[in-house]
């Protein structure tokens, strides 16, 4: 009971993420994936590791974070406010960004979903490789990460320790 309450309490707040993702300036949501992409492990920190670029002219490419601290490789990524599906004509044309950066790396990411068309072309993709995130996703992530939220409550759920009452 508890565990379902837990993922309803979730699911309400992935919701209330997105709309805010949604109703924010466009720009907001590029900050907030290099944001997003540093706390979970890519780059190391916010001056070296990645930069939002997004603007007119920006070729498709509206961010580039270093794949590690060491900056071996770099993931370039797409970020769109979107509110119908994306389909695959647009994850196309992400691919010939990434080919004219010359990179093997990509993350595109949505406040929608992706058609199945979309999901399909990149799942037989290994150059350049591509993950799509969409807007559900996103807001799940940002939870898991503790970025644009604040813990509430936080409770123990403890169980017997048998061991503790065994003899010897």
């Amino acid at each position: 009971m508890i565990d379902f309450n837990y993922q309803q309490i979730n699911d309400e707040l992935a919701q209330d993420i997105l709309k805010s993702v949604k109703d924010a300036h466009p720009s907001f949501l590029e900050r907030l994936v290099i944001e997003l992409l540093l706390k979970m492990g890519y780059g190391g920190s916010r001056k070296d590791a990645g930069e939002a670029i997004g603007k007119s002219g920006d070729e498709g490419i509206d961010g580039i974070i270093k794949e590690d601290k060491l900056g071996l490789d770099a993931v370039y990524i797409q970020a769109k406010k979107w509110e119908g599906t994306v389909g695959r004509p647009e994850i196309q044309k992400f691919v010939g960004a990434l080919h004219g950066q010359g990179a093997k790396k990509g993350i595109f990411i949505t406040t929608s979903n992706f058609s199945k068309e979309a999901r399909e072309y990149t799942s037989n993709r290994n150059d350049p490789k591509i993950v799509l995130i969409d807007g559900l996703q996103l807001a799940n992530l940002m939870i898991e990460n503790d970025i644009g939220v604040s813990k509430k409550e936080v409770y123990e759920i403890k169980e017997l320790d048998s061991d503790y009452f065994s003899e010897g």
